[in-house]
């Protein structure tokens, strides 16, 4: 039987694992990163990977996947600004073995064998938004980046649940992960989002 394989993520940063979120603070304003929530994916000394989980996008996989021929649209979030040509997807499937699976964290896994999850969704679409979430692109930083970005506060590290993460997006999601911080971190929902205007 195929099993989904784990892999090792090596800390280089105490604080930082597989499996975080990135929140970002509320003055950022690039366009991929305003009021954006990545999940950290791959995380090592050299390099960190992320998918940005709460930008959907107006497009849909069955635009781009033509024999997924079900009225049930799939969207399509921004996952970052790096390979936005290729297709990525996170998944937490119960009971099912999706085939070359990464594990990220327990019951949450990225990317695996295609055929299998076009199946799925061929056979159950109720799954949508529920067990998976497709995006393009992804976030990248190269070695000792994120660390830095952490140290200058750009990012809060912050914990959630596999529900949450396929539950909904925008700001409204922005604002969801900072309440699980809390703390002096709460002030941040009351930031007016272009504060130069004011």
């Amino acid at each position: 039987m195929p099993t989904q394989k784990k892999e090792s993520q090596t800390k280089s940063n105490k604080n930082l694992f597989c499996g975080n979120i990135l929140i970002s603070e509320p003055f950022i304003q690039d366009a991929y990163f305003f009021r954006s929530v990545v999940l950290l994916i791959r995380h090592d000394l050299n390099s960190s990977t992320g998918l940005v989980y709460n930008k959907k996008t107006d497009l849909f996989l069955n635009d781009f996947i033509k024999d997924l021929e079900f009225s049930k649209k799939i969207p399509l979030y921004l996952g970052g600004p790096v390979h936005q040509e290729k297709l990525f997807f996170i998944h937490s499937f119960e009971n099912v073995i999706i085939p070359n699976s990464i594990e990220i964290k327990e019951g949450l896994f990225f990317d695996g064998d295609f055929d299998t999850i076009k199946s799925l969704l061929l056979n159950n679409p109720s799954i949508i938004n529920k067990q998976i979430k497709f995006f393009l692109g992804y976030a990248g930083w190269s070695k000792g980046q994120l660390n830095e970005e952490i140290a200058q506060n750009s990012w809060l590290i912050g914990q959630t649940d596999n529900r949450q993460i396929f539950k909904s997006s925008g700001d409204e999601l922005w604002k969801e992960a900072v309440k699980s911080v809390g703390g002096p971190y709460e002030k941040w929902l009351h930031f007016p989002k272009a504060p130069y205007l004011n």
